[in-house]
């Protein structure tokens, strides 16, 4: 059964928190902005993820293909996109992202290196890309799911010191912080902390506080329904409908909607779902199923949704 793409994405998140287990620390704020592009760090430059292992850059390099969705879309913000020949089959923004049919999930070290590139970033060591591609003496700068927005803005940052766009990344990851504390400190909060839940799939699949998506509710001081459910520990436990309609959330945040065809509609018409206050007070949220599992620049959108919906709620 193929998986929707929201929980493909959850899984890509699992498997790479997992690869480096409690060593992503917080990554610190980036310099302050440069007033010149001229002033940039002269490479050679050696860039790793928190926890990773660090890989030395001879040159700027010119030739990179994106393996991850999320940072084929942070490449392009920062002003790299000239510098990418090539991104996978989920990687769809920007519009003008060179799209192949590679894969970051089945990554193909014969197809990628036929691109000839002199960088590759992915999100996961799978399938033994890294090995395969070192072999041919290509670079691989791998980013793992970031499970705290530090993390995230650290990612920018080194695909900036990466790519020789040092300063346009921290321009980029200063307006992101801008954008997030305005939305979070101006949005309106009621007296008790509304509970919600972010559905990935039409199966319950779900997330809690731990993950990143569940720390960008919490901001707002959201309670997570799912949180005492997961047993394991996963983060991305699976509730069942009875669980959900007992919890009586306030906010339904569906990350399934282009994946799984779900809507306000659909989940209302759920057997015993008419009860939930989320369907009964308009509290259904579409989410861009997209936006919803990366941790690039638009999460700023995702955030400005959540605040919406927490002001909207706010006034029932």
């Amino acid at each position: 059964m193929r998986l929707p793409r929201g929980f493909r994405a959850a899984l890509i998140a699992v498997s790479a928190i997992a690869l480096v287990g409690g060593c992503a620390s917080r990554v610190p704020d980036p310099a302050p902005s440069q007033t010149s592009g001229a002033a940039e760090a002269p490479f050679p430059v050696e860039v790793a993820a928190p926890g990773g292992k660090p890989l030395t850059l001879a040159k700027r390099p010119e030739r990179i293909v994106s393996l991850n969705p999320t940072s084929t879309e942070s490449l392009f913000a920062i002003g790299a996109g000239k510098q990418v020949v090539a991104v996978d089959d989920q990687s769809n923004f920007p519009a003008e992202a060179p799209k192949t049919t590679l894969s970051g999930f089945k990554p193909n070290v014969e197809a990628i290196a036929g691109h000839q590139p002199d960088l590759v970033i992915a999100s996961n060591d799978v399938e033994g890309v890294v090995a395969g591609l070192e072999k041919l003496k290509i670079p691989v700068l791998l980013l793992p799911a970031a499970k705290t927005l530090d993390e995230a803005y650290g990612q920018i940052s080194i695909l900036g010191q990466a790519t020789g766009q040092g300063t346009p990344a921290n321009d980029v990851v200063n307006k992101m912080k801008g954008e997030i504390s305005k939305l979070v400190r101006e949005t309106p909060r009621p007296a008790e902390g509304l509970k919600y839940y972010h559905e990935l799939d039409p199966t319950f699949y779900t997330v809690t506080s731990k993950t990143f998506i569940g720390q960008i509710y919490a901001q707002f001081g959201l309670v997570n329904i799912a949180d005492a459910a997961d047993k394991t520990g996963s983060g991305y436990p699976q509730l069942s409908a009875e669980q959900v309609v007992n919890a009586a959330p306030r906010l339904i945040f569906l990350a399934d909607v282009r994946c799984c065809g779900q809507n306000a509609a659909a989940v209302g018409g759920r057997p015993g779902w008419s009860t939930v206050p989320a369907v009964r007070e308009g509290g259904v949220v579409a989410l861009d199923d997209d936006i919803a599992s990366r941790w690039g620049p638009r999460v700023v959108d995702l955030v400005r949704t959540v605040s919406q919906a927490v002001t909207a709620a706010g006034k029932k």
